[in-house]
């Protein structure tokens, strides 16, 4: 039986949405090897950038570069929508952050961190840890280590991904996703590779969007869209047990934890 963490049994807000207390049960996730990084959100790519913002629609096909999903080269145009307020209200990251309430040394990789949403809220969550920022485009690498610099964020380092797995430079205690799951092209060979990088009771977590919502909500299509219990299946194939279940912190999306098996 899964175990859920005190801190995930919430109401608080801080890095994801609000209401939906429950998904659909039986909703089928799409082919897993049809989803690699970044819904029309905001955030990422398994090693890009969290698909958080949502333009909704669009063409989510296979672009060439390691993912499904739209390509975010210049970061620039995706700074608005990225951070706008509008995003913040449903998806919560300092929520979000404080319910995974990592120690003040840990080590963190935001995988998948675009324009840094998460990354720096972890690095101020984190103050005496190190927190690696991983994308695969490096345009998006590149502004995170800017922002890193501009922002005084000693403890925060962009990193360049690869679309099979997050390459860290070092192992860490807590391995973070957001609205990316479901843009993975093979995320159980993704998530075995993380495995490799991940310290002793290491946690991964995982942030996505529900399979069923209402036809305004913000997100990746239906069709692209995972149920809670397809991520769990697919992460207990790569090894991972499931620690926490958390269904009512954000109003549009799950968030999971997973430990090794």
């Amino acid at each position: 039986m899964h175990r859920v963490l005190p801190a995930l049994l919430c109401t608080a807000p801080l890095l994801a949405c609000s209401t939906q207390s429950s998904e659909a049960p039986g909703s089928d996730a799409p082919d897993a090897t049809a989803s690699h990084d970044r819904d029309d959100g905001g955030h990422g790519h398994g090693g890009a950038t969290h698909g958080h913002g949502h333009h909704g629609g669009g063409d989510h096909g296979d672009n060439g570069h390691g993912y499904k999903g739209h390509r975010f080269e210049d970061p620039q145009d995706w700074v608005d929508h990225f951070e706008s307020p509008e995003r913040e209200a449903w998806q919560k990251p300092d929520a979000v952050v404080a319910k995974l309430a990592p120690a003040r040394d840990a080590k963190i990789a935001d995988l998948g961190a675009g324009t840094g949403y998460f990354a720096v809220r972890f690095a101020a969550a984190a103050p005496a840890g190190q927190v690696f920022a991983v994308d695969i485009e490096p345009g998006m690498v590149e502004y995170i280590d800017a922002r890193a610099e501009r922002d005084g964020l000693t403890n925060l380092a962009a990193h360049l991904g690869q679309p099979d797995g997050p390459a860290l430079p070092e192992p860490v205690d807590l391995a973070f996703m957001c609205d990316v799951f479901h843009h993975l092209a093979d995320p159980q060979a993704y998530f075995e590779a993380v495995a490799g990088s991940l310290r002793e009771g290491g946690r991964v977590a995982i942030v996505d969007f529900r399979k069923q919502l209402p036809d305004d909500a913000p997100g990746p299509p239906e069709a692209m869209r995972m149920s809670a219990d397809a991520i769990v299946e697919i992460m207990e194939a790569a090894g991972y047990a499931l620690v926490g279940r958390e269904l009512e912190l954000l109003e549009y999306q799950y968030l999971l934890v997973f430990e090794r098996a």
